[in-house]
């Protein structure tokens, strides 16, 4: 026992080592603030590969850009190969060596990143230490919605301020790349055409950064390597899964079909059909178990009932369009889910609770936003094309009916490329829509 304590300790002091060596990386500016209070750990969740890290890592840049020394600032990663015999009854080790080392910094306010805490079973109770009776402000990454949801109300009682990164947004992609720097103003014809160039790349290359430069051939590849991460390692590993063949078909089927109402009833006929075994309760878990890893959104229905929200299928979203199309059967096919995905994710960004609506005249309306314990909202149709005369009456009479139980909220529907406004329903380009904030699209600007 204390040679492996030694062995640990020596690990830690190599990483330790190892990140004031390390020259951090030139790091992009995300959209997203950093939420930081007294008292209080800052927790940064989301997929992986989002960008987490770097920005938990641009934080202690800018803390040293203002005059905080390097050495007050540590970073570790959970998911280094020196630390997998880690329990949690080693962390007080990680403080030890630090403080060993910088020993004024006991007086001193210190940053420490523990980056992808929940591969370490029982790290609640260090981490409340810490909030609590340390001069150190902790941000915990990682890749799991249970820090959001159950651990860190376990945990913290309210000593957390929660950030979920996604991948790039539309903006963000657009400076990335150098098109638009920043949300316009004015929509001038030039500033049109580069939205225009910028939604079509956006809808294809999706917003992972780390694909950002590759050809399509090797982006696709990158991207089918993220989903079987995410299937090995936050599921397979962490929840101890063993029907993966069961698992891929049901990552596959809602890759193909983001935005659809999602049936474990008919799901599970289809498995039987392909000679693949899998009980209804293991797809309800394994549904559980995307969400936890942010490959998968649920949107539910909205009801006053329980009991018929629980009984009606949730629509499944994903987190990334460009991660879809990786994977796609037809990667031409499904332009109007993936556009309703886009909207989907915009939404998130901006913390609405979203739901879907059945009105009493039977239309569905594919988004109900709106903030919790706020008035006030959005009724939401995406439609790809709306040049039929058509699909414009059925889009404007679902937003209308909705209206005669909603009243209230703006009513938008969101198309690939058209703009107007019927009555009090606006019509807007999806490159027009993704650029707006929070305040915006309850104003539901017109053309």
């Amino acid at each position: 026992m204390e040679q492996q304590k030694a062995i640990l300790k020596a690990a830690v002091q190599s990483l330790v080592d190892d990140f004031y060596d390390w020259k951090l990386p030139d790091l992009r500016a995300r959209e997203v603030p950093f939420r930081e209070l007294k008292g209080k750990a800052s927790v940064v969740i989301g997929m992986r590969r989002t960008g987490k890290t770097c920005f938990c890592l641009q934080r202690l840049q800018n803390l040293t850009a203002d005059g905080m020394g390097r050495e007050r600032t540590l970073y570790l990663s959970f998911e280094n190969e020196r630390l997998l015999g880690f329990k949690a009854d080693d962390f007080q080790t990680i403080l030890d060596v630090y403080f060993a080392r910088f020993p004024k910094n006991k007086q001193r306010k210190c940053y420490l990143i523990l980056d992808e805490i929940q591969r370490i079973e029982g790290w609640e109770s260090f981490a409340r230490r810490v909030v609590d009776h340390e001069n150190i402000h902790l941000i915990l990454t990682g890749s799991s919605a249970k820090l959001l949801s159950k651990e860190i109300a376990t945990a913290f009682r309210g000593r957390s301020l929660t950030t979920e990164v996604f991948p790039l947004s539309f903006a963000e992609f657009l400076a990335w790349h150098k098109l638009v720097q920043s949300p316009p103003a004015a929509f001038s014809s030039a500033v049109i055409a580069s939205l225009r160039n910028g939604i079509a790349r956006y809808f294809d290359v999706g917003g992972f950064p780390e694909v950002q430069s590759c050809d399509s051939h090797t982006r696709n590849e990158i991207l089918q390597s993220y989903i079987d991460t995410v299937l090995f390692r936050d599921i397979v590993e962490r929840y101890r899964i063993g029907n993966v063949t069961a698992l891929r078909f049901l990552i596959k089927a809602i890759m193909n079909a983001p935005g659809q109402k999602f049936s474990v009833s008919k799901f599970s006929n289809t498995l039987k059909t392909l000679g693949v075994k899998c009980s209804r309760n293991d797809l309800y878990l394994y549904l559980d178990c995307l969400a936890d890893s942010f490959l998968v959104f649920r949107v539910p229905l909205h009801t006053q009932s329980v009991q018929v929200q629980r009984v009606n299928p949730d629509k499944l979203y994903i987190i990334d369009t460009g991660l879809a199309r990786a994977v796609a059967l037809s990667p031409d096919s499904g332009r109007g889910m993936l556009l309703e995905n886009l909207v989907f994710l915009h939404l998130r960004r901006q913390g609405f609770d979203i739901e879907y609506l059945q009105t009493d005249d039977g239309y569905e309306v594919d988004f109900i936003a709106r903030r919790r314990g706020m008035d006030g909202g959005c009724l939401i149709q995406v439609a790809y094309d709306l040049s039929n005369s058509q699909t414009h009456d059925r889009e404007t009479r679902a937003l209308n009916s909705a209206d005669n139980t909603l009243r209230g909220l703006r009513k938008i529907i969101v198309t690939w490329d058209d703009e107007t406004q019927s009555g009090d329903i606006h019509v807007l380009p999806v490159w027009k829509f993704l650029l707006l904030s929070e305040a915006e699209l309850l104003k539901a600007p017109g053309p």
